[in-house]
């Protein structure tokens, strides 16, 4: 008798499975950046299988090495800012708002970031492609939230995305080993000084 016989669907099935396998990882990945942010990457995977609620040999089954999951998060967590852009237009009050919430989430990534030549040891070429994916799909971004905060009035048009970023990026420079330092709170005062006075 065939699965069609007894009326299961395997199709439906193994989507499901693909589907819950794919929310797991993300949760693991979710995980991670959060240790990451906190503690560097490199973290003890035992934190990071206490953050997930999964135990350690359900990391090393996803992510062999360090280094695969720390690109495994640089690259979950460029998709996370790409999307939240547009998503964070739509929800957020205003535009500026709208940008400040963005440079949060990015700042949070560009501390990630900071481990990851570190993690990739002596892989120039992996470190070069993954930056240019990381401008690629960014900068777009970034430059969208910037425009629509220049149409509104409320920044002054003219500041290029890239350059936003890089200045982002200067702040962020040292903060995940410095605890005094607050990387995010002076992203914040960037972006408050784009403001144009009312």
């Amino acid at each position: 008798m065939s699965d069609r016989d007894e009326g299961t669907d395997t199709s439906t099935g193994a989507r499901a499975k693909r589907s819950d396998a794919r929310r797991n990882e993300e949760t693991l990945l979710d995980a991670a950046a959060a240790v990451f942010v906190t503690s560097g990457v490199e973290a003890p995977v035992r934190d990071i299988a206490a953050k997930a609620g999964v135990g350690m040999g359900t990391i090393y089954r996803h992510f062999p090495t360090r280094a695969d999951l720390v690109v495994a998060v640089y690259r979950h967590q460029v998709e996370a800012c790409a999307e939240a852009g547009p998503a964070l237009l739509e929800s957020s009050g205003s535009p500026h708002a709208a940008l400040g919430r963005w440079i949060d989430l990015f700042v949070d990534f560009l501390v990630t970031k900071h481990g990851l030549a570190a993690a990739l040891q002596s892989d120039d070429a992996g470190f070069e492609t993954l930056h240019a994916y990381f401008l690629d799909r960014l900068v777009p971004v970034c430059g969208d939230l910037l425009r629509a905060a220049a149409d509104a009035g409320e920044i002054q048009a003219g500041l290029s995305a890239y350059e936003m970023m890089r200045g982002v990026g200067n702040l962020c420079i040292g903060a995940e080993n410095d605890p005094r330092y607050d990387a995010r709170r002076l992203a914040q005062l960037l972006v408050r000084g784009l403001r144009r006075a009312s």
